[in-house]
């Protein structure tokens, strides 16, 4: 991976020079809208939060939606696999750590690690396969260094 250039890679809103996010932090509370029959959070509400902590890591390293748009190409998924070890229930605060293990020309693996923060258990792990396409064609496409210059791979945080 390309040493960090100051000034390609920052924080949205708060500019944070010379620093990326290895791994990166989001919360978020489970709602009584994720519980269901079974009083737990849902299978579906761990997809929406997989991608909603995949676009906040992007944000934080300097890559926002519009920033993808304006390069003419963005991340698709095209494979999630969730291991899910304990439940959430409504009320419960989860920490999701998510990093890059794995960047090559196309694509990229993301993991995920869910925390229930109120007794620090981990209820789930997950991984992402996300692939560049260029908009235009829907085709994968090469990643370029803008962007890769901007993430840190680790496979072992």
């Amino acid at each position: 991976m390309p040493a960090f250039q100051s000034g390609n890679c920052c924080a949205v809103g708060i500019i944070i020079k010379n620093i990326m996010f290895k791994i990166y932090s989001y919360k978020i509370m489970v709602m009584a809208a994720d519980v269901d029959v079974n009083l737990h959070a849902n299978n579906v509400c761990y997809v929406r939060w997989l991608n909603d902590a995949a676009v906040e890591h992007s944000r934080a390293n300097g890559w926002y939606a519009e920033r993808y748009i304006e390069l003419g190409s963005n991340w698709f998924a095209r494979r999630h696999t969730i291991d899910y070890l304990a439940p959430a229930a409504e009320g419960d605060e989860i920490e999701i750590q998510t990093w890059i293990s794995d960047w090559q020309a196309i694509k990229s693996t993301r993991k995920y690690r869910f925390i229930r923060i109120k007794d620090n258990v981990k209820i789930a792990e997950a991984e992402t396969l996300w692939v560049f396409v260029n908009l235009k064609t829907g085709r994968p496409t090469k990643i370029p260094n803008e962007v890769s210059d901007c993430f840190f791979v680790t496979d072992n945080p």
